[in-house]
């Protein structure tokens, strides 16, 4: 088999392209004292983060507004397990029986 010079310098470049903004932060952040209200702050990403994605899978088909509605049926015993148990793990196992469910009912099959 053989390997062309081209793909590692490729495969080297994509692994630095996604390690420099993921480490270059951690150890600039590591080495000073945040104060309190940029703490307060960075709190918040992980949440909005988790609603940006939330919303464009639940709202948004081919780039336009278009709920699908088995997403969103699914989406509500979802929010409840996650809002009661707090277990990341309950959620997604939680999703992924409200979808599995939700798909082998005749109504929501594709």
């Amino acid at each position: 088999m053989e390997v062309r010079w081209s793909f590692l310098w490729m495969l080297l470049g994509a692994s630095l392209v996604t390690l420099i903004p993921r480490v270059l932060p951690l150890l600039v952040l590591s080495r000073i004292r945040l104060p309190e209200w940029a703490l307060r702050w960075l709190q918040h990403i992980p949440i909005a983060v988790m609603s940006a994605l939330l919303a464009q899978e639940l709202l948004v088909s081919n780039g336009s507004f278009s709920p699908s509605s088995a997403g969103l049926i699914a989406a509500l015993p979802v929010f409840a397990v996650a809002y009661f148990t707090r277990s990341l793990l309950a959620t997604v196992a939680a999703g992924m029986v409200a979808m599995a469910v939700l798909r082998h009912v005749s109504w929501f099959a594709a």
